[in-house]
C-alpha cells in the first residue's frame, strides 16, 4: 500500500514537472523559428496581401491612374464588368487558349519524358534539349516564334511551302501563340514527369515482363497509374498558368490585341483598362473577378483530387 501510494504521488509530480519544460521548449522553438519565417511573411504581406486588399478596395471606387479623387461607387464596377462583352471575349480567348495548351503540354511532356527516360545514348543531351527552352525569357521565345511565323521570311511557311498569314489572320493568330507556348513551357512539365518516372520501382516492370506483359500493357497498367499524382499536378499548374497568359500573346502581335482582337487575353484587357483607359477602379474589379475564377478552379481541382484519394482508400 505504501509503495503504490508513493508511486501514485510521485508519477503525477514528475509528469507535472515535465509539462512546463516541454511547453517552454515549444515556445522557444516557435520564437527561434519565427525569425526564419519573418522575412518571407513580410515580403508576402507587402507584395501579395497588401496589393490584394488595395485592389479590392479600389474595385469599389471610380479611381483613375493618378489615384486622386476616387469616389465610392459600390458594386457599379462589378455590374458593368458582368455586362461587358469585351471582358467576356477576353475571358473566352484565355479559356480557349487553356483548353488547347493544357492537354497539349500534358501529353507532350509525358512523351518526351518517356523518350528521355528510356533512351540509352546521349541521354543528358536529350534532357538538355527538351528542358532548355523553358529557361528562355518570355520575350525571347515570343520574338523567335514571331520570326518563324512571319508570312514572308519565316521558316514555317518556307519549309512547308505555305503562304499562311499566321499572326495577321484571326483564324491562326491564337493557334500560333499556342504553338509558341507549347515549345517554350513544356520543359517544366517534362522535368516533373522525368523525375516521377525515375521514382517508379524497377521490380514492377520486371514482374510484369515475367507475366508476359508487353510495353503497352506495362505503360497502361504501371506507368500511367503511378504518374497519376504528377499528372494532376501538371494539369493544375498549367491551367493556372494558361489562364494568365499575357507575354507571348502581346509580343507576338506587336503589343496589339491581335487581328480583330482575336488574341486579347483577360490579363491584357485588364491592363488596357487600367493603363490605357486609366480606369483603375474598373480594372481592379475585373481583376478581382478573375482572381475568384482562378481560385475556384484551384479549389475545384483540390476537391476532385481529395475525393479521388478517398475513393482509392
Amino acid at each position: 500500500m505504501t509503495t503504490t501510494s508513493a508511486e501514485t504521488v510521485v508519477r503525477p509530480a514528475r509528469a507535472g514537472a515535465a509539462a512546463p519544460g516541454a511547453a517552454v521548449r515549444r515556445r522557444q522553438g516557435f520564437q527561434h523559428g519565427g525569425w526564419f519565417v519573418a522575412p518571407f511573411l513580410a515580403l508576402f504581406a507587402l507584395f501579395v496581401i497588401w496589393p490584394l486588399l488595395r485592389g479590392l478596395y479600389l474595385s469599389f471606387t471610380d479611381a483613375n491612374i493618378s489615384g486622386e479623387g476616387a469616389g465610392f461607387v459600390g458594386l457599379d464596377n462589378y455590374r458593368e464588368a458582368l455586362g461587358d462583352p469585351l471582358m467576356w471575349d477576353a475571358l473566352g480567348h484565355s479559356a480557349f487558349f487553356t483548353l488547347l495548351v493544357v492537354p497539349g503540354i500534358t501529353v507532350l511532356a509525358f512523351l518526351l519524358a518517356m523518350l528521355a527516360h528510356h533512351i540509352e545514348r546521349g541521354k543528358w543531351l536529350w534532357r538538355l534539349c527538351f528542358f532548355l527552352p523553358f529557361l528562355l525569357p518570355s520575350t525571347v521565345a515570343a520574338n523567335l516564334w514571331q520570326w518563324l511565323f512571319n508570312p514572308g521570311t519565316g521558316m514555317i511557311n518556307h519549309v512547308f511551302g505555305l503562304q499562311t498569314p499566321w499572326l495577321t489572320d484571326k483564324s491562326y493568330a491564337l493557334l500560333a501563340v499556342v504553338v509558341c507556348t507549347l515549345w517554350w513551357t513544356v520543359g517544366f512539365s517534362f522535368l516533373l514527369y522525368l523525375a516521377a518516372l525515375q521514382g517508379i520501382p524497377a521490380h514492377l516492370y520486371e514482374a510484369a515482363k515475367l507475366d508476359g506483359a508487353n510495353a503497352w500493357h506495362r505503360t497502361a497498367h504501371i506507368t500511367l497509374p503511378m504518374l497519376r499524382t504528377i499528372t494532376g499536378l501538371v494539369v493544375t499548374l498549367q491551367i493556372l498558368a494558361s489562364l494568365q497568359v499575357f507575354d507571348q500573346a502581346v509580343v507576338m502581335t506587336d503589343f496589339t490585341p491581335g487581328p480583330e482582337e482575336s488574341t486579347r487575353t483577360f490579363v491584357q484587357y485588364t491592363l488596357e483598362e487600367g493603363f490605357t483607359s486609366y480606369r483603375v477602379g474598373y480594372a481592379s474589379a475585373i481583376s478581382i473577378i478573375f482572381f475568384v475564377l482562378i481560385a475556384a478552379v484551384a479549389l475545384a481541382r483540390m476537391w476532385l483530387l481529395r475525393t479521388r484519394e478517398e475513393d482509392a482508400r
